[in-house]
This record gives C-alpha cells, sequence and structure tokens, in this order.
C-alpha cells in the first residue's frame, strides 16, 4: 500500500517512520524492525495488515542505525531512547483522539517495545519472533523482558524457531506458527495478529 515516510529527529539520529493511516482509527500500533533487517519483512507487514484490517494505524519505525545505511545494530539504550522518542511523538500526532497505542516489532524489535512498554505507556505488546535466548544458548534467557511487561502481550513464534519459544504468561499469549525466526507465512501471522486483535479491542 501507499506509505507516508517521515523522518524523526532523536538524540541519536534520524529515524524514519512509514505511516500508514486508516479513516477514524480505533487506535495506533508502532511497530520496529529486527536487528538486521527492515520494515518490510514478512512478519511485520502481516501484522500491519491485520492492523490496519481492525481499524488502527499504523507506524512501521526504522533506528537511526538502518536510516543511516548501517547493519550493526545501536546499544540496547540507545535504541530504547530512540524508540521512547519516537512513540511519543506518534502518540502527540498521529493517532487521533485515541487512547489506544500499542507497540511491537520483529526479533530484536520485539526487545525493545518490551523493555519500553512502560515508558511508551503501551495498552499491548505484540512480539514477532521474540528471540528468547541466542541459538543453542538458552542458559541466556531474555525471558525477564517478557515478563516485566505489566500489559496484554502477544508473541509469535515459529515452531523451529533456533532462538527458542517463550511460555505462555500472566498477560501473555503465545501463538506458534509454521515456520523459523523469519516468520515467512505471512498469512499465519496475519490470522494470529488478527484473533488478538479482536479480543484486545472488544
Amino acid at each position: 500500500m501507499e506509505v507516508d515516510a517521515e523522518e524523526i529527529l532523536t538524540p541519536h539520529g534520524l529515524a524514519r517512520v512509514h505511516l500508514q493511516p486508516v479513516d477514524s482509527p480505533r487506535g495506533g500500533l508502532v511497530l520496529g524492525h529486527g536487528a538486521g533487517g527492515g520494515v518490510e519483512s514478512t512478519d511485520l507487514v502481516a501484522a500491519a495488515t491485520a492492523a490496519r484490517s481492525a481499524g488502527l494505524s499504523v507506524a512501521l519505525v526504522e533506528q537511526p542505525y538502518r536510516v543511516a545505511g548501517r547493519r550493526s545494530p545501536a546499544p540496547a539504550k540507545q535504541l530504547d531512547a530512540v524508540w521512547s522518542v519516537v512513540v511519543s511523538e506518534l502518540r502527540d500526532r498521529a493517532f487521533g483522539s485515541t487512547d489506544i497505542l500499542l507497540t511491537g516489532g520483529r526479533s530484536s524489535g520485539a526487545r525493545v517495545a518490551c523493555r519500553t512498554a512502560a515508558d511508551t505507556h503501551s495498552s499491548g505488546v505484540l512480539c514477532l519472533a521474540f528471540p528468547l535466548h541466542p541459538p543453542g544458548r538458552p542458559e541466556q534467557s531474555r525471558l525477564q523482558e517478557l515478563d516485566d511487561v505489566g500489559v496484554p502481550t502477544l508473541v509469535v513464534q515459529g515452531e523451529s524457531d533456533p532462538f527458542g519459544t517463550p511460555p505462555a504468561g500472566r498477560n501473555r499469549t503465545v501463538v506458534r506458527v509454521p515456520g523459523t525466526h523469519a516468520l515467512r507465512n505471512g498469512a499465519t501471522v496475519t490470522a494470529a495478529v488478527a484473533d488478538w486483535l479482536e479480543e484486545l479491542l472488544r
């Protein structure tokens, strides 16, 4: 679909936001990309499709290191700081007069959304391919980042994801779909996100 792209100045450079507005939005969804990929990944596109169908305007955010052409991600504190600035600005002017603002992303972007959920006053968090631990290193669990989220959370995880699969938990729904960490089956991601949004926005 046609999108409007704009840049937002953050303490760590320019972030690029791809806006996909809907008429009379019920709320907004802000999504971030993975460490080495962009906002065009299959699962992000699928999640955005489900969100727009549910009446949410969508913003896909590129971190400054990607905008600058670098592939190696910035440190976590920089990613989190950029995200908080961008989400705050979008809340103020891009999503209309609504209290519903969801945040999320794929892989690294999902981790950023979890770590900043309280700071961004998120109504819910959408995690695509959450990297529970480095491949083959289950002792290096990042489950606490998910456990610390105090709002409804959806995790969509590939059944063969080498980064592991987190358990369901308080406020946390986990849906396993065919595939690996890449989540290339967009239809299954769209369906999982649509079902969760229908329940969340009811």
